[in-house]
């Protein structure tokens, strides 16, 4: 399990069982002190007594009562923090878990390749499928190079490229969003970016084959919508998916991203708004306090998630499948009319 870089000399539970340093967010504070008594009693675990193991089980029980309660009735600005955790598992750690012999394919065939769009074939249960998600990195050089999740035009182009390659033989394909948008920067408009986000929205779907996405992190903007027509759309319990970043649109509405704690609520950007306005269609349970905790455990949420949906997929008629993915997507969202009297008052019947 993760164990916080911030705080090497704290230990975990060794023989008694480990778990993952807290302290990472403010809201954890009553998890730190328990941790701490803990640590207190382990100090001495080459004299454990009966008490103490005692003591031990009813602390670590304490601990997971607390951890339920307080993860339970995360607030939407708390859940952003939780989504953007920087030990939080990322594409390559999905596929390490989920996929074997795993090929990645690279290029668009026009302009370059972009390590901020991970493509590639592997095997998922017994589904032989093409893997596709924004990749974030993990150190900061590796973050530099990904444009920290934020793909390029040619990203886009090569996701599209191998979506269209699966489709010709026929292979399903994943897609793993976490991307706080498509590159904002001079060369990826020059490059035709919102062209290229375009292209894979007519493009998807019109694909012959099943399309299944996880949000496993953040879906920010059209840079988590060009990969995000899907027949099937599932959330981890703690992503995110929104039109804007709260920052983004706090600094639109108020002029400030000081108002992001507000914005968050407006958004409605948390995995059980969007299963309630019917956006996505599952919520995938994450482990307790979050997937940066247990990687191994995450993935297995969304590898079960993915073969139910390929089980269910892969053996519908074409047209019914494309049939429904149209009525998905023209189902989604809502809207009403409030006509005021008043200022819009019936137009006059001619006499």
């Amino acid at each position: 399990m993760y164990k916080s870089e911030s705080h090497p000399e704290r230990r975990g539970w060794g023989a008694f069982g480990s778990y993952s340093l807290t302290g990472d967010f403010p809201w954890e504070a009553p998890l730190s002190s328990i941790e701490s008594r803990i640590d207190e009693v382990c100090t001495f675990a080459g004299e454990m007594s009966s008490e103490r193991l005692s003591e031990v089980a009813s602390l670590r029980t304490e601990w997971v009562n607390a951890a339920k309660r307080i993860y339970s009735n995360l607030q939407p600005w708390q859940t952003v923090f939780v989504a953007r955790h920087p030990q939080r598992p990322l594409v390559r750690d999905y596929i390490h878990h989920m996929a074997r012999e795993f090929c990645e394919l690279h290029g668009d065939r026009y302009y370059g390749d972009d390590d901020a769009m991970v493509t590639g074939l592997g095997w998922i249960g017994e589904h032989r499928v093409m893997i596709i998600g924004h990749n974030r990195g993990r150190s900061l050089n590796e973050r530099v190079a990904c444009h920290f999740g934020c793909a390029h035009p040619e990203g886009y182009r090569k996701a599209l490229a191998k979506m269209q390659l699966a489709a010709k033989f026929k292979i399903p394909i994943v897609l793993l969003i976490d991307t706080p948008g498509a590159y904002p920067g001079m060369e990826a408009e020059e490059r035709g970016i919102a062209r290229a986000i375009a292209a894979n929205l007519v493009a998807m779907p019109k694909l012959r084959v099943p399309l299944i996405a996880v949000v496993i992190g953040e879906g920010g903007s059209g840079g988590a919508l060009g990969i995000g027509v899907s027949d099937r759309m599932a959330m981890l319990e703690h992503a995110i998916f929104s039109v804007i970043s709260p920052e983004g649109c706090a600094a639109i509405l108020w002029k400030t991203s000081a108002q992001a704690k507000e914005a968050s609520e407006a958004l409605k950007l948390r995995a059980a708004d969007l299963r309630a306005l019917g956006l996505i269609d599952s919520i995938l349970p994450e482990p307790l306090g979050g997937a940066h905790r247990d990687h191994a455990d995450a993935a297995n949420a969304v590898q079960n998630f993915i073969t139910n949906t390929l089980n269910e997929l892969v053996n519908m008629p074409v047209t019914e499948l494309l049939a429904s993915r149209y009525a998905r997507l023209r189902s989604m969202g809502s809207f009403y009319e409030q006509v005021c009297a008043e200022k819009f008052p019936p137009a006059k019947q001619a006499s």
